[in-house]
């Protein structure tokens, strides 16, 4: 892909976004490809002072769901199974890979790394697509 920034980067990186807001930011699209990082704050944790799985799996739907439309239409997320595989601290960095880009479904897979580019998560999200007519696979 060329230089120019993908659009979704303009929409998921706004403000009043549910991820924008909760220190989510999309950095890379490209077709088959996105990649994202949580900012954690003291809004990211659980009780143990750990990055709350809510906040993992929202990196992970929002960079999932990017990689998703990285080729054109929207979606929304059918279904997601994570792997919380470490605790959690700080910033962490997801990356989104298909499994399938389909026409109705895509499925998409994420691996979430902590700051030492140790896994933490994993995981396996399905979008419903909407893909507009004149678009072709």
């Amino acid at each position: 892909m060329d230089e120019r920034k993908h659009p979704i980067l303009d929409v998921v990186n706004t403000p009043h976004q549910f991820s924008y807001e909760n220190g989510i930011e999309v950095t890379h699209v490209e077709p088959g490809l996105a990649r994202g990082v949580l900012h954690a704050g003291p809004n990211s944790i659980n009780p143990h002072g750990m990055i709350h799985g809510g906040a993992i799996a929202t990196l992970a739907d929002t960079v999932a769901g990017s990689c998703a439309c990285s080729r054109g239409g929207n979606c929304v997320t059918c279904s997601t199974t994570m792997e919380y595989l470490r605790p959690a601290y700080g910033d962490l960095f997801c990356e989104a890979t298909p499994k399938k880009l389909g026409r109705r479904l895509s499925v998409i897979q994420v691996e979430i790394q902590n700051a030492q580019c140790k896994t933490v998560a994993t995981g396996t999200l399905t979008f419903f697509m909407e893909v507009p007519k004149n678009f072709e696979r």
